[in-house]
């Protein structure tokens, strides 16, 4: 039963997050460019490329921790709290 719940709860959030998604992945590059330059970095060099990746690898880090978020409310809502080794169940 928890399980079937869990299932039917994650299909209903990936389903939620992919309607989320409002720019395509050109437009994000491109208002990530866009950023870079307004901050003084010129195409093609060294500083521009390390720009964008740092905006990319900020990106990655709020979906792990928003992902992380989700995952122990759902955790704590099903059974208590999560850690990481293990389940401690509460009874």
């Amino acid at each position: 039963m928890r399980i079937r719940l869990l299932v039917t709860v994650m299909a209903t959030i990936v389903a939620g997050l992919s309607a989320c998604q409002t720019m395509t992945p050109e437009e994000r590059r491109a208002a990530d460019e866009q950023r870079c330059l307004s901050y003084g970095f010129r195409r093609g060099t060294d500083g521009f490329a390390t720009c964008l990746q740092r905006i990319d690898l900020d990106r990655r880090a709020e979906s792990r921790a928003q992902s992380a978020e989700m995952m122990n409310r759902m955790a704590w809502d099903l059974n208590g709290p999560y850690y990481r080794d293990r389940w401690r169940y509460r009874y």
